[in-house]
């Protein structure tokens, strides 16, 4: 069976000190962290960047810093994020683009993200799209519903994204589609013949969605970004811990754990 890719989300935006001591929050945290999921199976580190006082920044430079700070430890590929945090500007939002990572998110359209809106008109995508297509990073098509695969498609249709397209679900966060396997499986059957699909559960559904995810054929996202546990009231350590957790589910599911070299392959990064 194809390798299975593991996505490390180290940091966030919403999560907390508060919430969690083992949040990192300065470069060197944040490439130790990196370091340490990629030394237990992932293949690609999902970065957001934080103040000094660990509020959420899309700020070019903090991106710089901890991207070169984590490729001067391992090899692991750097996906930053174009979502930032809820409020935040287009141009705020795109700054680590000019960083060349090589993959991004893209998020496919806008919905209610708890007790706020995440806005993503279809012109903020289009913008974020030619700005990746133009420096040669790979979208990571982020779906919280099933309207956004459609818009996808539809994307794909005008040309404005490459098909066939890596997408990520993320179910469970409310607003958008819960964390269920009727719901995984519906969004598995819109996706275009030779699309790759990683699953990010939120929460409690974290495992339970990324072992779903590795028996159906897709690859796994999982951290302290959408879950801060290893089990029911204790705390994960990092999301080196988590980590080794998905990794084993794809072992249990007949799944290899893909390699950065091999995760580019099937990503198309090259």
């Amino acid at each position: 069976m194809t390798p299975a890719i593991i996505t490390a989300a180290i940091c966030g935006a919403e999560t907390t000190r508060e919430m969690t001591p083992h949040l990192p929050i300065t470069a060197d945290e944040l490439a130790e962290e990196a370091f340490r999921c990629h030394a237990a199976g992932a293949a690609v580190v999902h970065l957001h960047v934080r103040r000094e006082d660990g509020s959420p920044s899309q700020d070019r430079a903090l991106f710089q810093k901890a991207i070169d700070a984590i490729r001067a430890r391992c090899d692991i590929i750097v996906q930053t994020s174009t979502g930032g945090a809820v409020g935040m500007t287009a141009d705020e939002r795109a700054q680590p683009l000019e960083c060349g990572p090589e993959m991004a998110s893209l998020n496919a359209g806008s919905l209610n993200f708890g007790d706020d809106v995440f806005l993503n008109p279809f012109p903020l995508v289009r913008e974020f799209a030619r700005r990746m297509r133009e420096k040669k990073i790979v979208p990571e098509l982020e779906c919280y519903d099933a309207g956004h695969v459609d818009s996808c498609l539809w994307l794909q249709s005008l040309g404005v994204i490459d098909g066939p397209g890596h997408f990520d679900f993320v179910l469970g966060v409310r607003g958008g589609m819960a964390a269920s396997e009727a719901n995984l499986r519906f969004l598995i059957s819109k996706l275009p013949a030779g699309a790759t699909f990683n699953v990010a559960g939120i929460g409690r559904h974290q495992m339970a969605m990324a072992e779903l995810s590795l028996q159906l054929g897709g690859h796994a996202r999982c951290g302290l970004e959408d879950n801060i546990y290893l089990s029911k009231g204790v705390l994960a350590k990092g999301s080196y811990e988590l980590v080794a957790r998905v990794a084993e589910l794809a072992r249990s599911a007949g799944r290899a754990v893909a390699s950065p070299s091999q995760a580019r392959a099937l990503l198309g990064i090259n």
